[in-house]
């Protein structure tokens, strides 16, 4: 291989930056050059009209920092296989065949790892270096850890107005059907309660431990003041369990349900039981809250970050192993070895493996939620018994993620 092309797919999140400058880095130094296709998978299929691409020399390279999130190669989200065009797979080659690119480093999570799947079987050849800020591949991910510190850092910060109004904030996460943002991001931002896909909600049990928690902070506070603070992830479900979305909204372009409307689902829940519960009128009056007709129960307040959780800035974290993704997956494909996941580098080995096998979702363990369940964190079920062993172990120890 003499030239390799550089994409990153679906979402944008921190740590990208550093897989380009991880896989152009390495492919320089082995005498190769590195090019930007930009626009994600739209750009891989107009390649062919393009008049030309950024080389990724180290000049380039030096103008952006990996310490930024987004990605200075741009995203799209398009399917390959879903474009109306017959010819679409020739029509990429030739793109590729006018600049010369042997082979794609794709940056991007189980969308982008299944188009991966796709352009492999037909004769193109990719690596794949793991994205999600959603942490549910089977490999851990560029972009987990950094929207996990802004997310814990926007629950700090929501608890200054919530404490001043006596509030009761409901903040909405990306996370689909895995939460692994809200939960990590839940615990490091000590919110009161999380609420995940992996487990249906008991909105009873929920209220119940919130109108707890929430009084009891105001009651004890020489100044009345208290808040509560939920996350709920963006696919949670009911204790039926259906998961809650607005079903008026259109399907993605991969043909997936945009979810939207956890928080303020579950901020009405809260609303309807705080109105017909009759001991939340005595607390409002004996705390001097209560104002007939204006202020008669707590407020309840759902936020949505939205974008704000993958922007900004990239973890020290996601530096790190975004630029060993990165230089994986351009060794790889350097050293013949395609359609496979870059999963870390270790022992001065670079890990790999199928894609099929890595984009396989994976969810929050149980386990860990009754640990931090037994520490006081609600999970919107009745807190299970906790039980666990204890080993000695020698030599290395697993990362948290």
């Amino acid at each position: 291989m003499k030239n390799i092309g550089i994409i990153t797919g679906g979402g944008d999140g921190g740590g990208l930056n550093a897989v380009i400058k991880g896989a152009a880095q390495m492919a320089g130094r082995k005498g190769v050059k590195t090019f930007a296709i930009p626009n994600g998978y739209a750009g891989l299929y107009n390649l062919v009209n393009m008049d030309s691409l950024v080389e990724l020399t180290p000049s380039r390279l030096d103008i952006f920092s990996i310490n930024l999130a987004g990605s200075e190669a741009g995203h799209s989200r398009v399917k390959i296989a879903k474009i109306d065009d017959e010819k679409k797979y020739d029509r990429i080659k030739a793109g590729l065949e006018k600049f010369k690119i042997d082979g794609l480093v794709i940056s991007g999570g189980d969308d982008t790892g299944s188009v991966i799947l796709d352009l492999d079987k037909h004769g193109i050849k990719c690596v794949h270096a793991p994205k999600t800020m959603d942490l549910d591949l089977m490999s851990y991910s560029v972009g987990g850890d950094s929207a996990i510190e802004r997310l814990a850092g926007f629950i700090r910060d929501i608890e200054t107005t919530g404490r001043t109004h006596n509030r009761i904030m409901v903040l909405e996460t990306f996370g689909r059907y895995a939460g692994h943002n809200a939960f990590r991001g839940g615990v490091a931002g000590e919110c009161d309660a999380i609420l995940i896909p992996e487990i249906p909600v008991d909105f009873d049990e929920l209220y119940r431990h919130m109108k707890k928690v929430f009084t009891k902070r105001i009651i004890e506070s020489d100044i009345n003041a208290g808040t509560y603070i939920i996350v709920v992830a963006e696919g949670f479900k009911d204790a039926s369990g259906e998961d809650i979305h607005d079903a008026s909204v259109n399907l993605d372009s991969f043909g997936h349900k945009k979810l939207t409307g956890a928080g303020k689902y579950v901020a009405k829940e809260l609303e309807r039981r705080l109105e017909n519960d009759p001991e939340i009128k005595q607390f409002m009056e004996e705390q001097g809250m209560y104002v007939k007709g204006i202020y008669e129960t707590p407020e309840v307040r759902a936020i949505v970050p939205s974008h704000l959780v993958r922007s900004g800035f990239t973890s020290a974290y996601d530096a790190n192993f975004g630029i060993e993704a990165g230089a994986g997956a351009a060794y790889l494909l350097l050293a013949g070895i395609h359609n496979v996941t870059v999963t870390g580098f270790r022992d001065g080995v670079f890990h790999y493996m199928d894609i099929a096998e890595a984009i396989q979702r994976r969810s929050v363990d149980l386990e860990q939620v009754a640990l931090y369940e037994q520490v006081g964190f609600c999970f919107g079920r009745v807190r299970e018994e906790f039980t666990a062993k204890h080993k000695k172990v020698t030599g290395k120890i697993d990362r948290i993620y």
